[in-house]
């Protein structure tokens, strides 16, 4: 699996939806890949807090830090 269709599996990874083999795959490339790791770890963090009865505003640095991430990993997996 490669990043691109690492990312396209994440709802349903966090979901616990995939079927075994897929997600044994996409462990495999989240082992091997940190980009796609911090990826599935951030949305896994931000589904923890907008699913909560009470929101968090994230720091102004914060927000921008993990969106300047996200764009350069997406931009790199393509």
């Amino acid at each position: 699996m490669n990043c691109t269709g690492a990312i396209r599996e994440i709802s349903s990874y966090i979901d616990g939806e995939l079927e075994a083999a897929v997600r044994i795959e996409l462990e495999e490339h989240l082992r091997e890949c940190e980009g796609c790791a911090i990826i599935v770890k951030q949305t896994q963090l931000t589904v923890q807090i907008f699913c909560d009865d009470k929101p968090l505003d994230l720091p102004a640095e914060v927000r921008s830090r993990l969106h300047e991430t996200l764009k350069r990993r997406l931009h790199k997996s393509k």
